[in-house]
């Protein structure tokens, strides 16, 4: 089977979940007897490429610099279209991401992944400019088979566009983080116990509320730091909600990790806490899970099908919640020890193996007409 992935999500993330999701993909489809896989991306940034294996790889990596996804995007998009219609040796065309151009090679079936339905859901959280919704809206309505990362995300869709059902089939991630190797960055862990928060802060994130749970208990304000991780440093904004909460600077850091740290941080964490108010999927709670950290998670949108009932969840919109459920686990070996038991058992259900098989064998049930 000709497999072609097209130059989207490489040139124009450098690191990235969904980057990552294709590479992981990609490179393990490329591993099956018979797959011949192909990455056509002219121009790119994407780091992880500099790693694939058994992938034609068609491009030439450039750094990345400041406004260069517009010029890149650009110059992609002008080749695809000159380049990929006409081919008639493609099986499959995975699109990385929602486009209003059309690329598809003349021999091929096109797929497309749904991550979230977030931009559709939460509006309000971002610019009235923002026209992700209308391209996506659009790049799936084009597709000729979706596939959504979870069960919820898979609901959203066909509640708010209308998809028919048989038209979307569900692949969970995986997770990847490599297990923690000592080394210098030890030296840089927190001394006190800390909770560890891992992503971005935007507004659906909810951010803001796990800061004013953490702020009404003082068991915990006094005993353990509240370490995030990524999302770049505080903006004015949360600096001046932490001196209103009358939190401490020095107990409420923000840290950039490479993957190397941020296993330790989830080696060393008393638990993680991941309080979104909507997720297509997550996969810091797996990632911390096998770990063996503790994790207290939202009980919305996909991640009560991701945790299980390897997590202590909660409401996220409701602080006192949050706050309980922090200290459940903080205040409690024997749930501590629970969770971390549980969290082995969940993660096994979960990697980027059996991801790459699924999404094979969708792309089989395209081509074919048979069941996946």
């Amino acid at each position: 089977m000709k497999i072609l992935y097209d130059h989207q999500m490489s040139g124009r993330q450098f690191y990235g979940g969904v980057s990552r999701y294709f590479f992981e993909i990609s490179t393990r489809i490329a591993e099956l007897p018979g797959n011949d896989v192909e990455i056509f991306a002219p121009i790119y940034v994407n780091a992880y490429l500099r790693k694939v294996r058994n992938v034609r790889l068609r491009g030439l990596q450039i750094p990345a610099f400041q406004w260069s996804g517009y010029p890149i995007k650009l110059l992609n998009t002008s080749l695809a279209r000159l380049v990929l219609p006409s081919r008639r040796d493609v099986g499959i065309f995975h699109e990385t991401y929602y486009s209003m151009t059309d690329c598809r090679p003349r021999s091929a079936r096109r797929i497309i992944t749904v991550f979230d339905m977030i931009h559709e859901k939460f509006p309000q959280y971002f610019s009235r400019w923002d026209r992700t919704r209308r391209i996506k809206a659009h790049a799936v309505q084009r597709a000729d088979h979706i596939i959504c990362i979870s069960e919820n995300t898979r609901r959203d869709l066909i509640d708010i566009q209308g998809i028919a059902p048989e038209k979307i089939s569900v692949v969970a991630l995986g997770h990847s983080l490599l297990p923690f190797q000592p080394s210098t960055s030890v030296a840089a862990l927190p001394q006190q116990p800390y909770i560890l928060y891992v992503g971005g802060r935007v507004g659906y994130k909810n951010f803001a509320g796990l800061l004013r749970a953490y702020a009404e208990s003082t068991s915990l304000r006094e005993e353990f730091s509240l370490v995030c991780v990524g999302g770049g440093r505080f903006t004015a904004q949360e600096l001046s909600l932490l001196k209103h909460l009358g939190l401490d600077q020095d107990k409420t850091l923000q840290v950039a990790a490479n993957d190397s740290m941020l296993a330790a941080l989830y080696s060393a964490a008393a638990l993680f806490v991941f309080p979104s108010l909507y997720e297509g999927f997550g996969i810091p709670p797996l990632e911390a899970m096998s770990f063996g950290c503790p994790v207290a998670c939202s009980n919305t949108s996909s991640l009560p099908e991701v945790v299980g009932n390897a997590a202590e969840l909660f409401n996220p919109t409701d602080c006192a919640e949050i706050r309980t459920a922090l200290e459940r686990i903080a205040f409690s070996p024997q749930r501590k020890a629970q969770l971390v038991s549980l969290g082995h058992q969940r993660v096994t259900q979960f990697s980027w193996e059996k991801c790459a098989h699924e999404t094979l064998r969708v792309y089989h049930k395209i081509l074919t007409g048979e069941p996946a």
